[in-house]
């Protein structure tokens, strides 16, 4: 491939990636040479991505993936750094779920789980992943935040709390590990995928998002892919601490 895109050589790790957005950044990063572990609570799933990266001549492996658990991270991370000599240059933090609901029906199991998987889950992958990151201006921490986090969105009060926390540790750490020459990034995508669907199904939702959305439609998560590639890659190495909303310009 060759120029700033080109991750030939690196080793990516991506949470999530059995569906939706993660399947479509570890393919992505793929295609732009990296050799990615995708990982999934369903490993089966995970393994069908993998399969389908290899048989487009990319190099990929799975593995089940539980965010939470700190022995499930340790040995996710190590299994992503064999896979270049060691080194673990990227790690997208893309695990989520989704429990919309209005705030009077919104519950405190709904508020636990979702920082459990989005906050506690960026946390311990990372800190797991930490070791193995290169300090030679490769590494690259790349968390999943979203619009909610900037801005709320109705009916989503504890996913909006747990991606506004994203943010903040996104910019906390990438104050910590400057001195490291370790890039940390979030990006904030909206893509047509099964965690939207119940947002796009429901009318009250739909129309509420739709109205906030200037191109007036949901992208595909491929077409949102390619930012995670950019903030990966060489073109992003002077980039650090940024949230970049990839949204059709719902947020601007």
């Amino acid at each position: 491939m060759g120029g700033y895109f080109d991750l030939t050589g690196r080793a990516a790790l991506v949470t999530g990636a059995a569906g939706g957005i993660g399947s479509a950044v570890a393919t992505a990063l793929a295609e732009a040479g990296a050799a990615v572990l995708v990982t999934d609570l369903d490993k089966d799933a995970a393994a069908a991505v993998a399969e389908r990266i290899a048989n487009a001549g990319g190099t990929a492996q799975a593995a089940a993936l539980d965010v939470s658990d700190p022995d499930s991270a340790a040995a996710a991370t190590q299994q992503a750094a064999g896979l270049a000599d060691g080194a673990l240059h990227i790690v997208v933090n893309n695990a989520g779920v989704t429990r919309p609901a209005m705030f009077g029906k919104t519950t405190q199991d709904s508020m636990r789980l979702l920082f459990d998987v989005h906050v506690l889950g960026a946390f311990t992958v990372t800190q797991a992943a930490l070791p193995y990151v290169p300090t030679d201006g490769t590494g690259r921490i790349i968390n999943v935040t979203s619009a909610a986090g900037l801005t709320g969105t109705l009916g989503q009060v504890n996913y909006s709390a747990a991606k506004a926390a994203i943010i903040g540790f996104t910019k906390s750490l990438a104050r910590e590990l400057a001195i490291k020459n370790i890039m940390v990034n979030a990006l904030a995508p909206l893509a047509a995928t099964p965690m939207t669907e119940t947002i796009r199904t429901n009318e009250k939702f739909a129309a509420n998002m739709m109205n906030r959305i200037p191109l007036k439609r949901w992208a595909e998560p491929s077409e949102v892919a390619g930012a995670f590639v950019f903030m990966a890659s060489d073109a992003a190495s002077y980039v650090t601490g940024q949230v970049l909303p990839v949204d059709g310009g719902m947020v601007m």
